[in-house]
């Protein structure tokens, strides 16, 4: 061997971490190790993607920053999970963004970017995430785009019903997973689409909230440990909302503590936040209320009514695992085994959790993918239907195991109803390429330039912005752009993805976008006037034929535009639940992102 190879570091690291809440404990595998991307890092840590600076604004203190690379650090595989010592909140900030990152990378098959501008020059950090562990004593927890950065707060637990936390106990969002990840996402998203940070109707933040949630429950279930007792206590029924206790209790009830049932941490959010705050349960949780179609027409808070984008996901998860491991239950029984809680013979515990855990990476897979086939503005849940059901059907045509159904069944009993289809069918949901659509002869993009191996340059990016761009305005009304408004090519992505049969699929998405200044009051001309934006996600092949072009059109004329009137509709609702409006101007109508602060404020 040569000494080379002896030198070669390792391609990633241990680092400790929670798997849900320091309320957890030891218990349910909740000490887990995670293996990230290993890098040189300074003490922060500060990464390639990510920069931690544990500054308390409350205090207007900085905590002395961790150093990973330290070798008794390193020999350890990172701090020991401790809720009183902020070296280790700083790392626990670090890998599980990290393996956010990396799962975002795998889905989508490129690299992450942020949505902030760069900065200075001479800011080293103006690419980096920052994330902020104490950034103030509040029940809070955000991502802004202003700051570029994650801020995480902490407070005292309900002094009156605290839950499992000691009345007044320090809460730190910073050692919850879950808040952790969902952060993370709202930052990856904005990174992937820009203009999904513009609250256009009562979907867009809902969609921010729900897809969040989705990502970081998902994560549960690559928690081996976790896994692998929630399955035994529940008999593999791991969508339950409880779990058995050690101890069947007696008629009378249970008296001691092994006779009492326990939640299901696996469909919970950030259980330690919620209950501190005296909610008495976690934050948000999978499931727990039965498919109601009404429920989109009377929830308009953004986590009211994103739980419902969740609940329908996971309705079709848990649909997809009970599918795949009835012939393993089944067999079970046949040879005379008891599939109840507590009964599950390892063997077949560790088949189910194995089976329980690959579900759950193809999910995140397909959700995270679907970002790339959704219209570039004003997303709607049915819009998310459809760039899901084209996403897997794009990359895994054979639907073996229905997971496309277990999906359209899902949404269709949660009520969420797409725009512009003639059925739930497969084939109707699927986005369709423009000869389809419009019944014109589908454009080609000639000299796209990029190299399959290597990310574009910048001299590449502003070629391909240019070449983009005029293909938009020669070809606007096949791609549903309004002729006669300027075109701009927002983004560029080539993708790499290796489908199940080992192919690799590369192909480019681009966000081509459009916008107009319009009247909130059609009737009033001197009324406040606002950016109507429309724009249309094109993917191409190598070849730089338009495979499909999903579109949020500006419309031809906006007196007729339903899109428009939902727009306006929306600020007018915004503006009358406002409590402010009374003591202050109204806020500009446009170019201002959600405020997760204000969104996330209580949660």
């Amino acid at each position: 061997m040569s000494d080379n190879t002896k030198n070669d570091a390792p391609p990633e690291r241990p680092l400790k971490a929670y798997a849900f809440d320091p309320s957890q404990g030891r218990n349910l595998g909740n000490y887990m190790t995670i293996n990230v991307r290993n890098e040189a890092l300074q003490p922060g840590p500060v990464g390639k993607y990510l920069v931690v600076i544990d500054y308390d604004a409350s205090n207007d203190t900085y905590y002395e920053p961790v150093n990973l690379d330290d070798p008794a650090v390193l020999l350890r595989g990172g701090l020991d999970p401790s809720e009183s010592d902020p070296r280790f909140h700083q790392q626990m900030t670090y890998p599980v963004p990290s393996d956010t990152i990396r799962r975002f990378e795998f889905a989508l098959g490129r690299k992450a970017k942020w949505g902030f501008r760069g900065g200075r020059s001479p800011d080293p950090n103006r690419y980096r995430l920052r994330i902020f562990p104490h950034a103030m004593q509040e029940a809070n927890a955000y991502y802004s785009r202003d700051l570029q950065g994650l801020v995480f707060g902490y407070f005292p637990a309900s002094e009156t019903d605290a839950g499992a936390n000691l009345p007044g106990q320090t809460i730190f969002a910073c050692l919850s997973h879950d808040i952790i990840v969902h952060e993370t996402t709202h930052a990856l998203i904005d990174g992937q689409r820009r203009f999904f940070m513009e609250p256009t109707g009562a979907d867009t933040p809902a969609f921010h909230e729900g897809f969040a949630d989705i990502v970081a429950l998902l994560q549960h279930f690559s928690y081996k440990e976790a896994l692998l007792e929630v399955i035994q206590k529940t008999g593999g029924l791991i969508y339950r909302l409880n779990v058995a206790p050690e101890v069947a209790p007696a008629d009378g009830g249970p008296v001691i503590a092994p006779e009492l049932s326990t939640e299901n941490p696996l469909v919970q959010l950030a259980r330690q936040f919620g209950e501190a705050m005296g909610m008495r349960a976690a934050l948000r949780q999978a499931l727990g209320t039965q498919p109601n179609s009404k429920d989109l027409e009377k929830l308009f808070e953004p986590h009211d009514r994103g739980a419902i984008l969740v609940a329908a996901v996971f309705d079709a998860f848990f649909s997809v695992y009970v599918r795949k491991t009835r012939d393993l239950m089944r067999i079970a029984k046949a040879g005379g085994a008891t599939v109840g809680p507590d009964d599950l013979h390892p063997d077949l515990a560790n088949r189910l959790a194995k089976e329980a855990a690959k579900i759950a990476g193809q999910f995140a897979n397909i959700c995270i993918r679907a970002l790339d086939y959704c219209p570039p503005i004003d997303i709607l849940f049915g819009d998310f239907l459809r760039a899901l059901i084209t996403a897997d059907y794009d990359l895994v045509p054979n639907d073996r195991y229905q997971y496309r159904a277990a999906f359209i069944e899902a949404f269709r009993l949660r009520g969420i109803r797409p725009q512009n289809v003639a059925s739930y069918s497969e084939e109707s949901l699927r986005w369709c390429p423009p000869e389809e659509m419009k019944g014109v002869t589908a454009p080609v993009c000639k000299g796209v330039d990029f190299d399959v191996f290597s990310l574009p340059t910048p001299a590449q990016q502003k070629r391909n912005a240019i070449i983009l761009s005029l293909f938009g305005k020669n070809n606007a009304e096949a791609l549903g752009l309004r002729p006669g408004i300027p075109v701009q090519a927002h983004s560029f992505h080539p993708l790499h993805r290796v489908a199940p049969d080992g192919g690799l699929r590369v192909e480019i998405v681009a966000e081509l976008m459009q916008q107009t200044e319009v009247h909130l009051d059609p009737n009033d001309q001197q009324s406040e006037k606002f950016t109507f934006r429309g724009g249309t996600t094109i993917v191409l092949n190598r070849e730089g034929q338009v495979r499909y072009a999903i579109q949020k059109s500006l419309g031809k004329d906006d007196d007729q535009n339903e899109r428009l009137r939902r727009q306006r509709e929306y600020y007018y609702a915004m503006d009358a639940i406002s409590g402010l409006t009374t003591y202050l101007p109204p806020p500009p109508l446009d170019g201002r992102p959600m405020n997760f602060n204000l969104i996330h404020r209580g949660y």
